[in-house]
């Protein structure tokens, strides 16, 4: 074959343990369009189904002497960089995906193909404009004033203004198509297609201002951050209190590299905070700007995508997969909360944006700056030891005062009576605010009206079905519902089993509104969370709804805890401060200290003062009370303590195997199988232990039971290849066929 091309082609629809560059020829008629980083149609297996595939490289010769040929080359160019190429291979290492689930998490849905045709086509604009001279057209139009008044006023008008939409030419002179295409026939105008970038609404940029000014500290940090930015890969953590102008301080590094002649990618944790960054962002740098997130109509995505990709836009603001956007001479990629779960990908490929953000910074030279009040601890460790510059942002913008925070213990409230979720002090606190005309947000990370209907006589619980869960009850439709598999049925008059009486047990977002209604009537509440954002037509539209309408309480779940700047709200509730707690997971004081501080950090971030209430049954608990206090430091040293003790991470890695499927006993058997194996492997090697196998904090989901098994081991002893071979052996084995596995690195459930 050393006269022939061969292909490298990453082929789609695999399994983990059959994902390699498989050689295909290139045909004499494909030779100048098969190049790598194009899409490719390829015959696979015995049957020699077409599938698809992408080139990732080109040889002059292969292992194997008979090789199927490309059938056919779907892009006209290149999807695919070189450098992207290397992430996908450098993804499928490091995420236990496969080549193809990399390449696909970083394209926009709308350029895959669907029964052999693209979902999403370009969109076009018919363009007129003139075939003579200005002068020529000018006379031309006095002539045909009397006879033919349209032709007239078409040719007036383009010799004016040279060139327009035809749309919008017609409905200025008031023309037909008839005598637009009799201009034509004469050889007066011609008409062009060409293409049109479907925009968001709140992406289209206007007038632009300079970037803000900076504060003495803001300014410090500002420029210790861009002497950073050079042509060597660096990363930095800047840590600021809620409201201490950390986007101020992104605005200007941006507006720095763009003069540079770099582009910036911004990650934002919550689809819900995109249109507030936008705003801000788009009054600074206009047109410049694309969006990318996963609320964007296909179209959008993909032309927002080709925006990037055609150097039309040099700063990207998106949430996670924006961290994937083909932007070119890359300059810093921001990421803002950079400690929220949401950056994790929970299915394949599950990469951490942070991860990939990383790779990108180190091969494109430019800078990683994550941002937060609340950073994560492994990245604050990193700055500990050195491998991040650390910044600090100590106090608000303009000197403004944190707002004072007042423990509740909900044990005394139930003493005195009150069964309820508002306390007397958070209900004298939004009394208060109500007289003042001010606004308030009260969080609980619980949608629904109650946690689960029980029977007080025999004590029967619905349960799902599909899954090892209690239903959620949601008052507003009477309905029963699960929050993992959709699963709805209608509540009883009375217990199912004995007849007995039905109560009420835990709160959601729902029944707080519900509270809020009896404690204040006729007083405006906005309930945000996943059950009215959708109905709502987004999280912007409740948003500006909140602030335009001045509605006075609004109630949610964590997406009202960061990244909103609300004038006249001076007062946050937390309505269970221990929830997410006592989670059995190792990283469940971070989260609670972080949406805690996060979700009080709301409150007076403008002139007037703020205050905030948290509600507790255990207000001696030492991460409550650090939170209380808006402690980072304090917090950070006990936690870090704990994890070395605990050998977790960062001081270890976590490498997770988890087994899924339809029968209890065949997936804790291929759990127990990779222990073994695990066990056996890694006996020799210093510092590795493995757990398990154990059960998912929920067993079964849709019917399938979960377990995972787990290796713990130091930073970069190379165990990622022991468990990935793992993987592969277990997907091969028959006996473990109708068994589900994949590996994940320190996984978020």
């Amino acid at each position: 074959m050393a006269e022939t091309m061969i292909a490298k082609i990453a082929v789609s629809g695999l399994p983990y343990r059959l994902d390699r560059p498989y050689d295909y020829g290139i045909p004499a008629e494909l030779a100048d369009k098969v190049i790598p980083g194009v899409r490719v149609e390829v015959p696979f297996a015995r049957s020699n189904r077409r599938t698809e595939g992408i080139v990732l490289a080109l040889a002059d010769k292969s292992a194997y002497d008979k090789l199927k040929p490309v059938q056919a080359v779907l892009d006209p160019e290149p999807l695919l960089t070189e450098g992207q190429i290397k992430l996908a291979l450098w993804m499928h290492e490091r995420f236990f995906c496969t080549v193809y689930e990399a390449v696909k998490a970083m394209l926009p849905a709308g350029l895959w193909f669907k029964n052999g045709k693209r979902r999403v086509n370009d969109k076009y604009q018919t363009m007129a404009s003139l075939c003579v001279p200005t002068e020529e057209a000018q006379e031309a139009a006095e002539q045909k004033r009397r006879k033919a008044p349209q032709q007239s006023e078409l040719l007036r008008t383009l010799a004016a203004i040279g060139r327009a939409s035809l749309p919008d030419l017609r409905e200025f002179t008031g023309a037909s198509a008839q005598s637009v295409k009799a201009l034509c026939s004469a050889g007066y105008i011609q008409l062009t297609k060409e293409p049109v970038f479907r925009r968001p609404e709140l992406a289209k940029g206007g007038q632009t201002l300079p970037p803000p000014e900076l504060t003495a500290e803001q300014r410090r940090a500002f420029e210790g951050i861009l002497s950073l930015c050079g042509d060597r890969a660096s990363g930095a953590l800047l840590f600021g209190v809620t409201g201490s102008g950390k986007t101020t301080v992104y605005i200007n590094l941006i507006s720095e590299l763009r003069a540079r002649g770099r582009t910036a990618i911004l990650l934002v944790p919550e689809i819900a905070l995109t249109p507030q960054m936008l705003r801000t962002f788009s009054s600074h740098f206009g047109e410049d700007i694309a969006v990318l997130h996963s609320s964007l109509s296909a179209g959008e995505r993909l032309d927002e995508w080709r925006r990037i990709k055609e150097g039309r836009a040099g700063v990207v603001i998106g949430t996670r997969s924006a961290v994937f956007a083909p932007a070119e001479r890359l300059g810093a990629i921001i990421i803002d909360e950079e400690q929220e779960d949401t950056y994790k990908s929970e299915n394949a490929p599950r990469y951490h944006a942070r991860d990939v953000a990383k790779f990108r910074c180190a091969r494109d030279g430019a800078l990683l700056l994550l941002g937060s009040a609340t950073p994560d601890v492994e990245s604050r460790y990193m700055a500990d030891i050195g491998r991040y510059a650390y910044f600090t942002l100590p106090g608000r913008y303009n000197e403004r005062a944190l707002p004072e925070v007042k423990l509740v213990d909900m044990k005394s409230e139930l003493r005195r009576g009150n069964g309820g979720s508002i306390s007397r002090l958070l209900r004298d606190e939004l009394a208060r605010n109500l007289e003042a005309g001010e606004q308030s947000i009260l969080f609980l990370n619980r949608r629904g009206a109650n946690r689960l209907i029980t029977c007080g006589d025999c004590g029967f619980t619905y349960k799902c079905p599909n899954c090892s869960v209690s239903l959620t009850y949601h008052s507003f439709t009477r309905r029963l519902m699960c929050h993992h598999c959709g699963y709805v049925q209608a509540l009883d008059e009375c217990c199912p089993d004995c007849g007995g009486i039905l109560y009420h047990v835990g709160v959601g977002t729902q029944k707080v509104e519900e509270e809020l209604g009896a404690l204040f009537p006729g007083v405006g509440v906005l309930r945000m969370d996943t059950d009215t954002v959708s109905p709502a037509g987004g999280h912007d539209v409740l948003l500006e709804r909140f602030r335009a309408e001045k509605i006075p309480i609004m109630v949610g779940t964590q997406m009202v805890t960061k990244g909103l700047n609300f004038e006249n709200v001076t007062l946050v509730g937390v309505i269970s401060a221990d929830q997410s707690l006592y989670a059995a997971d190792y990283r469940a004081a971070e989260r609670t200290f972080s949406l805690i501080t996060q979700v009080v950090g709301r409150s007076g971030r403008f002139e007037k003062p703020g205050r905030a209430v948290i509600q507790t049954f255990t207000p001696e608990n030492q991460v409550i009370r650090q939170a209380a206090a808006q402690d980072y430091e304090s917090f950070y040293r006990s936690e870090i303590e704990l994890r070395r003790l605990q050998a977790l991470p960062p001081f270890t890695e976590l490498l997770s195997v988890t087994m899924s499927g339809v029968m209890e006993s065949e997936v804790h058997g291929c759990a127990l199988r990779a222990r073994d194996e695990l066990v056996s492997l890694t006996r020799a090697e210093p510092g590795a232990r493995v757990l398990g196998p154990a059960p998912l904090s929920i067993l079964k989901v849709n019917n399938k039971y979960r377990y995972r098994v787990t290796l713990c081991a130091p930073p970069g002893a190379g165990m990622r290849r022991l468990v990935a071979d793992l993987v592969e052996r277990l997907g091969a084995d028959k006996k473990y066929r109708d068994v589900s596995v994949y590996a994940d690195t320190n996984p978020s459930d």
